[in-house]
């Protein structure tokens, strides 16, 4: 099972099982049975991290579009491109990187969109630790989740930024517990998102610190298609990001009523506190999709294609330029 981070992606979050929403039903329909609708497959749990996609749906934003838009979160269980290969999905919402690891091992998909222009990935310590370089950190240990999808690739970024091996580093896999990995310093670094991880431990009062990584050679967050979804439709996709850029736009001006909103959708929103938080990682959320949402980089992409290589992190040789359009938005 290729577990990313969306596999828990706040603390609040984290009891639910995929949910079933007011516009989806447990599972999408087919290409096959319903050839004009889309269905978006968003991993694993619903959360405040999606808002922009049920602004959209709330609002009737997609429907606006001429659109038939079904939500679907995937099964914990399931690998995060098998509903696309199924065809029970046709857009997903995944890091440009895993696609293109995807990609090099025989999944047809290509990115149509980056959303996040900034890498959620952080190194994260405490505030009081004399760690305060990537550099710093030789000879300490890094907990992270395990040796795959964004967070790994960040983390051998990183490594590689400072100058650092990871013979020079104690590398120890921690499943999902960050936060108390770092709060009980059983580590003296871990690798977290900014929208999440990062967002949980200074909301609980804990005082943290991000070591910083510049020019880091990977493509964010974003949507992707089928090979054939993204030539064969790409009028509907261009409307599904016009509404979706609409979303993210009120997500980002009305941060508050979009939480409110989205108790809709994500069951666990239903306290005071749960909001609050929510909050909190709703606007750092926004804070990643910069200036020109959904823009590619076809420089990243090609440094990314580079350095995923060799670092071993792609299956059979794949054409970087292939596996992303910025004909799309």
């Amino acid at each position: 099972m290729n577990t990313t981070r969306r596999t828990l992606l706040t603390g609040f979050g984290a009891a639910l099982a995929a949910a079933a929403l007011p516009s989806c039903g447990g599972s999408g329909p087919s290409s096959k049975e319903q050839s004009d609708a889309l269905v978006i497959g968003l991993t694993y749990v619903p959360d405040i991290q999606f808002a922009p996609i049920y602004v959209a749906d709330h609002f009737g934003w997609f429907t606006e579009q001429g659109l038939e838009i079904t939500i679907r979160h995937h099964g914990a269980q399931e690998s995060l491109f098998g509903a696309l290969q199924s065809g029970d999905e046709h857009i997903v919402y995944a890091g440009g990187d895993e696609m293109l690891q995807a990609r090099s091992q025989g999944v047809g998909i290509r990115n149509f969109a980056t959303t996040y222009q900034t890498y959620p990935s952080s190194l994260i310590v405490a505030a009081d630790s004399p760690v305060n370089t990537v550099a710093d950190l030789a000879g300490r240990t890094i907990g992270l989740p395990g040796e795959y999808g964004e967070n790994w690739f960040f983390l051998l970024a990183a490594l590689e930024s400072a100058g650092l091996s990871r013979a020079q580093v104690n590398i120890t896999s921690i499943g999902y517990t960050q936060f108390s990995a770092l709060t009980e310093g059983h580590v003296d670094a871990v690798v977290g998102f900014a929208n999440s991880d990062l967002v949980r431990l200074r909301t609980s009062g804990f005082a943290a610190k991000v070591l910083e990584v510049e020019d880091l050679p990977l493509v964010a967050l974003g949507f992707g298609a089928a090979d054939e979804i993204v030539t064969d439709r790409a009028d509907q996709l261009n409307k599904f990001m016009t509404a979706v850029h609409k979303a993210v736009t009120y997500c980002t001006e009305n941060p508050d009523d979009t939480v409110e909103l989205c108790t809709n959708y994500v069951e666990t929103l239903s306290s005071d506190e749960q909001k609050t938080y929510a909050l909190a990682v709703l606007q750092a959320t926004n804070a990643l999709y910069g200036t020109e949402f959904g823009i590619q980089n076809p420089q990243t992409w090609a440094a990314m294609g580079e350095f995923m290589a060799t670092h071993g992190l792609l299956g059979n040789q794949v054409v970087v330029s292939e596996a992303f359009t910025d004909a799309i938005g």
